[in-house]
């Protein structure tokens, strides 16, 4: 085996894809490392492909900067973690990057007692706290929903004359685009008031576990959390019921073409029983269709309520399985036996106060832990669903006034930029001039397209430059799965095995065989068969209904928290998270052994 190497590659020594020459002039100044003097080349980044696996389009960023910075916000300036402040973030070659900021230690011991102030008002009042934050989320997202960007009419009404309004409409078009950035801000500022005290108690609870019992298992402190009810599985769920009442109801045979939307919905409803099916399918859209099978942070994700021959082809999968005896209800009893029989025999080893220390933590962690998932739905599900679907709104206006061919092309341009074209828009239909923007937006567009497909041929570095000695910071471990170890192996080229196995995070037990199928996007999910290991750089919570049909998930990042560890162990499959590379050293095709119980993934047939 080869010696490891020491230090990752520093920023400015990766080359950049042909084809991508100044790449970074299409990103805000503040996001690009080439602004920093220096100081890009010494800090640890790794990069987080978790969250955003493929190269961003400029107005994409506002995904990573809103999310990152109100992540920051709670841990430094809202609850004072003690150990943890923000994350520092810049794109790279057009993937994110990501440097915790590390609180002195000097300083963790004097923001303990305002930390414990403040987290414990959320704790010792959680669920009307948490209710009230549903309710600002929704009144958010319901106002996103209200926006409209309509082209302006050839003469404003003579109505407006008579009433002396002495406003042309323009001024509706720029409100409207400045309050729908400043709502989708409000709800990530939002997302972030209860996500960062959900793995904070799991991770005091964590912690505790591993003071009182030497030697216990990560996964036997997760199982104790394990088979709670949430939400962000309440969109597969109703699938899964839509698919038993289409038996049920006779009409399953219908679901034959569920390319076809219309005309499948139309044959149903024309059948016997038709209509109660369909009409159940229409109750359920309202909220759980506003899922992706994305993340939420790109603009090209596509989401059920647009895209409806996704739910429907899931449905009649759903319906095969059901008609081939397969079980397609997530094993919740079999999962709520194990936690409380796991939960019982360690409780039973203790005693006295730290009885009662164990079983006070346990709620807590019980209690916060749904959150920990749920938010995914109200935010990146729903919040960013809206927010796409309102962006491509605005865009089409400014493809009916030539600025671009297509509505997405809107994508190219920086938030900046877009307030720009929108005065641009205006001006031109006042003064009846031509704009500017169709003379020099369709070459540019096109310019900066060329450059994103040609940093998008290339795959990220995992991390950059030297890291630091150990690694503490808890949410990286906890949540991506970046331990000291793990970079270790990571810095190995041969991920620190002699056979040539990866080696990642134990993330949900269990031990299988079978067939690797790497898939590295959303639109590659119907290429999974049954009974295959699906292999990823990462999966997202909203592919759960293909997680009946495999045997295991291997991903290239994650820890136990990651959204990827807890749906395995949610669904009962195998899982090995922050293998680093797993999902270019695999190959589709390729036979693998997946032990979730040691973190181990090995390739038994090339």
């Amino acid at each position: 085996m080869s010696a490891p190497l020491k230090t990752f590659p520093k920023p400015s020594q990766l080359p950049v894809p042909a084809g991508a020459e100044g790449w970074e002039k299409l990103y805000p100044y503040n996001l690009v490392f080439q602004n920093l003097s220096g100081a890009e080349d010494e800090k640890f980044w790794f990069c987080d492909s978790q969250h955003w696996p493929t190269v961003f389009k400029p107005f994409e960023t506002i995904g990573g900067e809103f999310a990152v910075k109100c992540l920051g916000q709670y841990n430094t300036r809202h609850l004072l973690i003690p150990p943890a402040n923000g994350i520092e973030f810049k794109i790279h070659l057009g993937y994110l990057y990501m440097s915790p900021v590390a609180v002195p230690e000097d300083q963790m011991a004097a923001r303990a007692p305002e930390f414990e102030r403040r987290a414990g008002h959320y704790f010792q009042n959680w669920n009307s706290l948490l209710d009230n934050w549903k309710i600002k989320v929704r009144a958010t997202i319901d106002e996103m929903e209200a926006l409209q960007f309509k082209s302006l009419p050839d003469v404003v009404p003579f109505d407006d004359i008579v009433s002396g309004k002495a406003k042309d409409g323009s001024e509706v078009l720029m409100e409207n685009y400045d309050r729908l950035i400043q709502l989708c801000y409000q709800n990530w500022q939002y997302h972030f008031e209860f996500l960062n005290l959900g793995y904070l108690a799991y991770l005091d609870f964590f912690g505790f576990c591993k003071e009182i019992f030497p030697g216990i298992a990560d996964q036997s402190i997760a199982k104790m959390v394990q088979g709670v009810d949430m939400e962000l599985f309440r969109p597969d769920d109703e699938l899964k019921k839509l698919a038993a009442l289409a038996i049920e109801l006779g009409v399953d045979a219908l679901l034959a073409d569920t390319d076809d939307v219309a005309g499948t919905l139309e044959r149903i409803a024309n059948a016997d029983n038709g209509q109660q099916w369909v009409d159940a399918y229409t109750a359920a859209q309202d909220p759980w269709f506003n899922f992706t099978v994305g993340n939420g942070f790109y603009g090209h994700d596509k989401y059920w309520l647009e895209h409806q021959e996704i739910p429907l082809g899931y449905i009649k999968d759903y319906v095969r399985r059901l008609h081939d005896g397969h079980q397609i209800m997530r094993p919740v009893a079999e999962l709520t036996e194990e936690r409380e029989r796991i939960y019982t025999e360690y409780r039973d080893l203790t005693d006295g106060d730290t009885r009662a220390l164990f079983e006070a933590k346990h709620q807590l962690a019980s209690t916060a832990y749904p959150y920990v998932e749920n938010h995914n739905f109200y935010i990146e599900h729903w919040t960013m669903g809206v927010f796409w679907r309102k962006v491509r709104e605005l865009g089409q206006v400014f493809a009916d006034a030539g600025f671009w061919a297509d509505r997405s092309d809107m994508l190219y341009l920086t938030r900046g930029e877009v307030r720009d074209a929108i005065f641009d828009l205006v001006t031109g239909w006042a003064v009846g001039a031509d704009a500017t923007g169709p003379h020099y937006w369709p070459a540019e567009i096109e310019r900066r397209r060329v450059i994103i497909d040609a940093l998008s041929s290339q795959r990220p570095q995992p991390a950059l430059n030297t890291p630091p000695e150990r690694i503490t910071e808890p949410f990286t471990m906890m949540l991506y799965g970046i331990t000291t170890e793990q970079v270790e192996q990571w810095l190995a080229k041969d991920s620190g095995s002699d056979d040539g196995a990866l080696t990642g995070m134990a993330a949900s037990p269990g031990v299988v065989e079978g067939i690797a199928r790497v898939v590295t996007h959303a639109d590659q999910l119907g290429e999974v068969q049954e009974d295959e290991i699906l292999v990823a750089t990462i999966t997202a919570p909203s592919w759960g209904p293909i997680f009946g049909k495999i045997k295991a998930v291997v991903t290239d990042i994650g820890g136990m928290m990651s959204h990827a560890a807890i749906v395995c162990r949610e669904y009962g499959l195998p899982a090995v998270t922050g293998t680093g590379s797993g999902s270019t050293t695999i190959t589709t095709g390729q036979v693998i052994r997946v032990d979730g119980n040691t973190g181990r993934v090995e390739v038994l047939e090339r």
